[in-house]
């Protein structure tokens, strides 16, 4: 091996190596992202037909696709009011950048919803906008006649004061009667991790994080085990039911017991296509 491939190989090594160490959790994070993921691909690829749909509930996306429409009613789904932040902290739209950093840091949030007069929201600030900020008056560029349009845009809005200045706009919304698929759909396509919600009227009411749709979308394993256990009822004739048991942890069910092989093809089959379920193992013998 030459000292060309040498290097290439380490590289190769160093990039597959985490940044760091994993932490205790970190499997069990990453098995839980995957399935918030695989759970908003599902509720995508149910209902987007050929042609887009709007969805049942209306949802503000800011010239976004449109999300899919709610899940059919065995499988409702909560909405948005059910596990949205009540009350929303907030910020006008004439609250300097100073103030504007003191109350993300109050809050602990990495971005807050700009309001106005009467809580309708204009926009969104966040501690990038503070630090675009900063960093353009650190560093005094200017940009020049020629200049591109994207970097005059983003120089005068460093040169703002206020949340109205500083804020993107329009703010990505969504309506507490739309469904936790539709807002997570919409999180997912303009990756913010906490979005406004507003009434009809675009009067803050709200705000809804990822964490919460994530919890809404993924069952635990007890409800993801009544399903496969009433499948197994479905599938098997009685005198093969009492046969088979389900176990089920972290989305992935063990299929046990005796049964004949074509009911064992069927149901295997079946269980891997129900929602949240991450792997089946099939321990099943054939009778």
């Amino acid at each position: 091996m030459n000292e060309h491939e040498n290097l290439s190989v380490g590289a190769d090594a160093r990039r597959n190596v985490p940044a760091r160490p994993w932490s205790p959790g970190e499997t069990t994070r990453q098995d839980t992202l995957l399935r918030y993921l695989g759970a908003v691909a599902t509720a995508a690829a149910k209902h987007a037909g050929p042609e887009a749909q709007a969805p049942s509930s209306p949802v503000s996306t800011a010239a976004l696709p449109a999300p899919p429409p709610a899940p059919p009613p065995e499988r409702a789904l909560p909405l948005v009011r059910d596990v949205m932040d009540v009350p929303a902290a907030s910020v006008r739209e004439s609250l300097s950048y100073r103030d504007i950093a003191r109350l993300l840091a109050r809050e602990h949030a990495g971005a807050l919803p700009v309001v106005d007069a009467e809580d309708h929201v204009i926009g969104v600030v966040s501690e990038s906008d503070l630090l675009a900020k900063v960093a353009f008056e650190a560093s005094g560029h200017r940009p020049g006649p020629i200049g591109r349009l994207r970097e005059r845009r983003i120089h005068g809005k460093a040169r703002g004061d206020t949340a109205a200045d500083l804020m993107t706009s329009p703010a990505i919304t969504v309506l507490p009667g739309a469904t936790v698929a539709e807002a997570a759909w919409l999180a997912a396509l303009s990756r913010l991790k906490r979005m406004p919600v507003t009434d009809h009227g675009g009067r803050l009411v709200g705000m809804v994080g990822r964490d919460a749709l994530l919890q809404a979308l993924i069952r635990d394993d007890d409800g993801i085990r009544a399903e496969v256990e009433a499948m197994i009822q479905a599938c098997c004739p009685p005198a093969e039911r009492d046969t088979v048991t389900a176990a089920v942890h972290d989305g992935i069910v063990e299929l046990t017991g005796r049964m004949p092989s074509a009911s064992v093809a069927r149901l295997v089959a079946e269980v891997e296509a129900i929602a949240d379920v991450v792997e089946v193992k099939n321990l099943l013998t054939a009778a």
